[in-house]
């Protein structure tokens, strides 16, 4: 997949790990995603979530990229294809750069990502948030994703599934 596709707005490339020290700056500023989902944002947390595959699952099917206006990284995404299904995308992390949110940015990636994965043959998207965030919840359903019925368990938190049809 070409993930210069991904959007017409934005550049998207891999996140390396000479980009980590931004990727950990980015999300540092996001306080109240770790305080649903502990445990804080680590730079050996981005490089473990860099090559976390689910079940089944090889490094070509994982797209860990930024979203960059310019040169400033505005987003990052953990996109992995052919999960949990072969015609549906998951999408394992998504976080905006705090500057960047509430003004429709967030939404507009998650919008041309829907139209460009639909162009791969991609039928849905799927994810999950942590069950009490509300500002997950509502940017999740603001985005056209509902629950599918599924939960799971972690130590720490519960994760209520959803996906989008496209």
């Amino acid at each position: 997949m070409n993930i210069s596709l991904l959007s017409n707005k934005y550049n998207v490339k891999r996140i390396e790990t000479s980009d980590i020290e931004i990727v950990y700056e980015l999300c540092c500023n996001n306080s109240l995603y770790y305080q649903y989902c502990p445990p804080f944002v680590s730079t050996q947390s981005i490089m473990d979530d860099m090559s976390a595959l689910p079940p089944n699952k090889t490094l070509k099917d994982k797209y860990y990229v930024g979203y960059y206006e310019g040169n400033k990284l505005i987003a990052v995404m953990d996109l992995i294809m052919g999960y949990p299904e072969e015609s549906v995308a998951f999408i394992g992390f998504f976080m905006t750069d705090i500057y960047v949110q509430n003004k429709g940015i967030g939404s507009s990636i998650i919008e041309e990502l829907c139209a460009a994965l639909s162009q791969f043959g991609v039928s849905g998207i799927r994810l999950g948030w942590v069950r009490g965030n509300p500002q997950a919840e509502y940017f999740w359903h603001k985005n056209g994703f509902t629950e599918t019925g599924a939960t799971y368990e972690t130590d720490n938190y519960t994760v209520v599934v959803a996906q989008r049809s496209l």
